[in-house]
């Protein structure tokens, strides 16, 4: 007859060897590109995907309900800049943890990142070799950077850090550079306060002080810096 207190004590180990499982939120308007980070955190035995969202108002549902341990958001949603919604996020959770997953260049957007709130950048193009560490990384309470941004980070704190062609993009605000980003995507005036759910006047107050930063003559001067800095952009991720 088998012993009652050594089946009792091997249930015990077996329930003490199983890991905690982690619950992930993903928030990207691309479903073909949430289906992969699917397919790639759940391969790992401690890690699942609790909920997803295209936008960012389906984000602030879901963290409400599901109750995650780690958002990955992308920085371009179709409703709100990832900015934003990180800053959203902090607000009404502030324990828990964010890790940016963008296509967006980590040497413009990381620290903006990391200021509104996350504990990680990852470039989509590094996503397949160092998602799972980077998001365990920031599970541990760590923060997470290519080599290269985090000697860039260093850079900055010890003063150190070279002033940049990006320098004059740099002295922008968040919103100002969003902003920025519409207007080079060839939106008016009118489209981008509807977007933004602020006035035209708030918008031209942005283009204003976006002109005096980056010391452009006129509107047109900024026009045509943000098609050419929004090309650049793009380019840079092909």
């Amino acid at each position: 007859m088998p012993n009652a207190s050594a089946s009792t004590s091997a249930s015990r180990t077996t329930k003490k060897a199983r890991p905690e499982m982690k619950r992930l939120l993903l928030v990207d308007d691309h479903p073909i590109m949430r289906h992969g980070l699917v397919q790639l955190i759940s391969a790992e035995p401690d890690l699942q995907v609790c909920a997803e969202a295209g936008n960012a108002a389906e984000g602030m549902t879901a963290a409400a309900k599901q109750n995650p341990d780690l958002v990955i958001a992308d920085l371009t949603l179709p409703d709100k800049h990832g900015l934003e919604f990180i800053k959203d996020l902090r607000a009404l959770h502030p324990d828990l943890q964010i890790m940016v997953l963008s296509m967006h260049d980590e040497s413009l957007y990381a620290e903006r990142a990391l200021r509104a709130g996350a504990r990680g950048y990852l470039m989509k193009e590094a996503a397949a070799e160092n998602l799972i560490r980077a998001v365990r990384r920031v599970l541990a309470g760590d923060i997470y950077l290519s080599d290269k941004m985090a000697s860039v980070m260093l850079e900055l704190l010890s003063g150190q850090r070279k002033t940049s062609a990006s320098a004059g993009i740099d002295r922008l605000t968040d919103r100002e550079l969003e902003v920025l980003q519409l207007i080079g995507s060839g939106r008016g005036t009118r489209q981008i306060a509807d977007q933004l759910h602020v006035s035209v006047r708030t918008i031209d107050a942005h283009r204003a002080h976006i002109k005096d930063k980056l010391q452009l003559p006129d509107g047109n001067a900024l026009v045509r810096y943000a098609v050419r800095w929004v090309e650049n952009q793009q380019g840079s991720v092909k």
